[in-house]
């Protein structure tokens, strides 16, 4: 009995990491291998996991004349909290290279979930707000279009934290922070303001987009977890859907209204407009970063691999190979910078890829599309687009950690030869 009750406590110890990591958006590889990790670590043997989407089971069999442990639990939905998912990570290291106990592991993990996030709300909506006027920089606008996209992040913030609490699904959330940023677009066209509001539009569909976990589905897909990659598809695509229906309810309105909201010029003509964007890259990826309470040290991190990938994306851009193709080529940069620098600024890599790759994210097509079905036109193709060119980030990136792992372990390997042992970070 004290070996099963043993067994049973590092198994509940590994299902209450494996929760933390699948919620902040972890691939279902790495939440299985972490889990199995923790087990290992804590002396159980024999034992499988299991993720999908919405639960985690672990069995264990000490042996074949011996039934099966098994431990299933259920995960819940959270807003993605950067600084649990770092101080887990370093739980989890700690406890496999035999610095800390299983008992102290437990308590650990039961603290910082337990604690609360770490910066207080009206921080994380003003992040929000550096967010928005840093993709509308990205997208060319000047002063009022960025006054305009930090309302309107700041807006669309508040709705995700009103309608939660009623049990609301997320779908509407999502075509109520769309409705949200497009009437702030619109009523500003209305209005003598001598810009194009249909920036704010795309600046709020890029705060949506970067809460759709494509990430995660596609790193899924493509390791071997076709039912965990199945289901977040379908969350992803319908929560794509709720953004269209609520910026095609907002372009509707404003043309009953007789505010139209169509063109939109990105202008990135010469070295210092571009030297802009990617200020503004820069400065949407860290706040984005910071709105999803990453530890301060990542800022830096963010901010410099987001501006690399919108630098990146540019140069390709410039060439005949398409913005798809340079989405792709900028988000495996991304990838492979990442895995060689998280470990540098000790925090898991997945917190600086999610925040550097929403720059790239495709709300101009997603509006251009939307804008010319709202006029009767076909915008079947930039939607079309708007998927290709998010497949191609998600897999751009997975495709770069591949790239860097044999540049990392030579580096590493190096690195131990003539320095010794690292006392930060992963070995």
């Amino acid at each position: 009995m004290s070996e099963r009750r043993e067994a049973y406590e590092a198994l509940d110890l590994a299902l209450r990491i494996g929760e933390v990591l699948l919620s902040s958006g972890a691939g279902a590889a790495d939440v299985s291998a972490t889990m199995l990790e923790v087990t290992r670590a804590c002396g159980v043997r024999n034992v499988s996991a299991d993720v999908t989407f919405v639960d985690l089971t672990l069995r264990h069999q000490p042996s074949r004349d011996e039934p099966a442990a098994i431990q299933v639990r259920r995960v819940n939905r959270r807003p993605v909290d950067y600084a649990n998912l770092v101080e887990v990570d370093q739980a989890v290291t700690e406890l496999v290279a035999g610095r800390i106990t299983r008992d102290e592991a437990r308590d650990r993990v039961a603290r910082i979930v337990s604690t609360g996030h770490s910066r207080p709300r009206w921080a994380v909506t003003l992040g929000w707000g550096v967010m928005g006027a840093g993709i509308a920089l990205t997208l060319g606008g000047g002063p009022v279009i960025c006054v305009l996209a930090f309302i309107a992040a700041c807006g669309i913030d508040a709705t995700q934290r009103l309608l939660p609490p009623h049990r609301i699904p997320t779908f509407y959330q999502q075509a109520a922070g769309g409705f949200v940023a497009t009437m702030i677009a619109v009523l500003a066209s209305a209005t003598s303001i001598e810009a194009d509001p249909s920036r704010v539009v795309t600046s709020g569909i890029v705060m949506l987009l970067a809460g759709v976990g494509i990430l995660g589905a596609t790193q899924d897909a493509l390791t071997g977890f076709p039912v965990t990659a199945s289901a977040r598809v379908i969350d992803a695509f319908l929560n794509t859907m709720g953004i269209i229906a609520g910026v095609g309810a907002g372009l509707t309105v404003g043309d009953l209204l007789g505010v139209g909201l169509v063109d939109l010029e990105v202008g990135a003509a010469g070295i210092a407009e571009a030297g802009v964007i990617v200020v503004g890259a820069a400065l949407a990826a860290s706040g984005f970063a910071f709105a999803s309470y990453a530890p301060w040290r990542a800022l830096v991190a963010v901010a410099l691999v987001g501006g690399l990938g919108q630098a990146v994306l540019l140069s390709v851009n410039s060439t005949a190979v398409g913005r798809t193709w340079g989405s792709a080529v900028a988000a495996v940069v991304i990838g492979a910078v990442c895995h060689l620098a998280a470990g540098r600024f000790r925090v898991p890599p997945l917190v600086v890829v999610v925040p550097a790759i929403v720059p790239l994210l495709p709300g101009l097509e997603v509006y251009r599309g939307l804008a010319l079905l709202a006029q009767g036109h076909d915008g079947v193709l930039e939607l079309a687009s708007a998927l290709a060119t998010a497949l191609a980030l998600a897999a751009g990136v997975i495709l770069g950690q591949y790239v860097a792992r044999p540049i990392k372990r030579e580096a590493d390997r190096l690195e131990r030869r003539l320095s010794g042992p690292r006392m930060v970070g992963r070995g």
